[in-house]
């Protein structure tokens, strides 16, 4: 039997004035899922999800939590929590203070609220000496574990972050996503996750939601989306990207000639139907094109000018201007470095099993 969603997104709309911010999202979450969407500044990702805790009206359009319409109801009285940026932690009280505050609310016991303050400062692997600590006293990273044990105390429904990490130095992000991923797989709590990085997404996702001008332009695993792009925006928004324009030019109806394409000059050929004069783009990650000898062969073949080389720690990027004046990425593990002088021609290849194409371009 198919699993019903835990939150339900219908037709969902936010304007401000004459200008539409979030247009008409369909969204279902299934209960567990770490769902992250990412999207460039402007893109109305930190509408979308001000307007799933509470925090923003739906201009038009259902939110559901167990089927159960929650668009109306009050931010306090939502069953779901946000992490902020900000983490909003109280600065003139304990750690273990911050982590009760939710449950004084609820008007629980002294003894019961610490005993689940010690718990929670376990599942974030604080020590049980932080319960007196001032929050004053804490690093970064120290501080994002209590903003999130506070969170899970209100024992919420949904979580939901909005950039928590974006205010942390570039190794302590790297830290924190994993440990992020990590609590989410012990806890099993809906996570929804608002960033702009997509290192972060790749890392922690379940699926990820690519969000353009106040729609979802597509919703799929990182692999999916990184290998098999909708359009050439997801394409380049996940990371460096060589794209050709091309255009079949074999009329469509014999089953497995495919079309045919050509790449500066040279055609090779797709099993993938396109219609004749119908516009394309073809896609290849810069780690699938490799610098060919003499007497090497590849199903696409491009010359060029070897530009520039740049070291990215484990890795290492060639930047080659082709003939139409195209710059092409090239990557290769830092073991596997090219050996030619910049200046040099060069002979690239890629082979059909490692592009994508994509159509309506």
């Amino acid at each position: 039997m198919e699993m019903q969603p835990i939150l339900s997104l219908k037709n969902v709309v936010k304007n401000y004035g004459d200008f539409t911010a979030v247009r008409g999202i369909d969204l279902d979450i299934t209960e567990g899922e770490f769902f992250t969407i990412v999207g460039p500044s402007g893109s109305g990702k930190s509408t979308m999800i001000r307007m799933l805790v509470g925090m923003e009206d739906v201009s038009s359009g259902e939110i559901k939590l167990r089927n159960n319409r929650i668009d109306q109801t009050p931010a306090n009285l939502r069953p779901t929590c946000m992490v902020f940026q900000s983490l909003a932690l109280f600065p003139h009280m304990s750690v273990g203070q911050n982590i009760e505050f939710p449950l004084k609310l609820r008007k629980e016991n002294p003894a019961n609220r610490k005993q689940r303050a010690l718990e929670l400062l376990d599942l974030l692997r604080l020590p049980a000496s932080y319960y007196n600590k001032r929050i004053s006293q804490c690093s970064g990273g120290e501080k994002q574990r209590v903003a999130l044990a506070r969170a899970l105390a209100f024992d919420p429904e949904i979580l939901f972050f909005d950039e928590p990490l974006s205010a942390l130095d570039y190794r302590l992000r790297k830290t924190l996503d994993k440990e992020l991923k990590d609590l989410h797989d012990r806890t099993g709590k809906t996570f929804v996750y608002i960033t702009h990085s997509l290192e972060e997404a790749m890392v922690m996702s379940d699926r990820i939601a690519i969000m353009k001008e106040g729609e979802f332009e597509q919703i799929a695993t990182a692999d999916e989306i990184y290998g098999k792009p909708v359009s050439r925006f997801v394409a380049e928004f996940m990371g460096e990207v060589n794209l050709f324009s091309v255009e079949g030019t074999k009329s469509e109806g014999l089953q497995g000639n495919g079309i045919e394409i050509h790449v500066n000059g040279n055609a090779t050929e797709l099993g993938v139907s396109l219609k004749k004069g119908e516009k394309a783009a073809l896609m290849v990650r810069p780690e699938y094109v490799r610098f060919l000898q003499s007497t090497e062969t590849s199903d696409f073949v491009v010359r060029g000018i070897l530009q520039a080389e740049f070291a990215l720690g484990s890795r290492i990027q060639y930047e080659v201007t082709i003939s139409t004046g195209k710059t092409l990425t090239v990557e290769k593990l830092r073991e596997d470095r090219f050996s030619g002088e910049i200046g040099s021609d060069v002979t690239l290849g890629f082979d059909t099993h490692h592009v994508h194409l994509i159509r309506g371009e």
